[in-house]
């Protein structure tokens, strides 16, 4: 275990190429205890592989990833017991039932029935999805299977949360449900978060902004500080002067 502990993710020197293609080229980023951290980036911009390599699906060949001080690549148990994760594409068994998927979820990780139990109706209680326990996944919309994808990452109550585009096909009602819902976890339970998105509108004042573009980290920080970098006060400006290179 590293001096990084104290970081939630610690991701240094972190390059990755599909055959000839760079994907990622010498990103550096770490989230903080309780901090929302948005990946903000174009399509392509190389947010998934990103994903993927702190999630341990891709191994890295260049560079290193470490989640609350363990080494993603060396101690992967370790490292991936302290996170919880929601990718683009839903991952729900659609025929089963809400409690099922979670039950089956929670055995995955270990735990017993009644701890289970427990923790089950705690987090579908806090999405607002307890009274929705038994019904299949299909019969949810969008927004709903979300809220159970959250409560399915959150069950093992890890440090670090990550969410690859989490609203993408979603109403706007829905979007800003669980944008508002995601915020509340950082304040009130100092969950750390990085979610990957695209969308403006998904980030808050308060969150640190990292800007992806071509595999490479173009500016991070606080929200202030990312867009005073950029001579502007809005954060679509100081997006678009990064990824397009807009002349100031």
């Amino acid at each position: 275990m590293s001096s990084s502990a104290a970081q939630s993710l610690l991701v240094e020197k972190l390059s990755y190429a599909y055959d000839n293609k760079v994907a990622l080229s010498n990103v550096n980023l770490a989230v903080e205890a309780g901090e929302c951290a948005v990946l903000l980036g174009p399509n392509g911009a190389g947010k998934s592989t990103l994903f993927s390599l702190i999630t341990h699906l891709y191994n890295s060949r260049e560079g290193e990833i470490f989640i609350k001080g363990y080494d993603v690549k060396r101690q992967s148990c370790q490292a991936l017991a302290h996170l919880g994760v929601v990718f683009q594409q839903t991952t729900l068994d659609m025929d089963l039932s809400v409690l099922q998927n979670l039950y089956y979820h929670a055995s995955l990780q270990g735990m017993r029935r009644k701890q289970a139990t427990r923790r089950i109706e705690e987090e579908l209680d806090r999405q607002g999805m307890l009274a929705r326990k038994n019904e299949k996944v299909r019969q949810l919309n969008g927004g709903h299977r979300r809220r159970v994808e959250i409560a399915r990452a959150l069950l093992h109550q890890p440090s670090l949360l990550l969410l690859d585009e989490p609203t993408v096909g979603l109403d706007v009602p829905s979007r800003k449900g669980i944008v508002e819902h995601v915020h509340a976890l950082c304040e009130k339970d100092k969950l750390s978060v990085l979610w990957a998105t695209h969308l403006i509108d998904e980030i808050y004042p308060s969150d640190q902004l990292i800007v992806l573009h071509e595999g490479e980290v173009k500016a991070q920080g606080s929200v202030y500080e990312v867009c005073g970098g950029e001579s502007t006060d809005d954060i679509s400006q100081a997006f678009k002067h990064l990824t397009q290179g807009v002349l100031r």
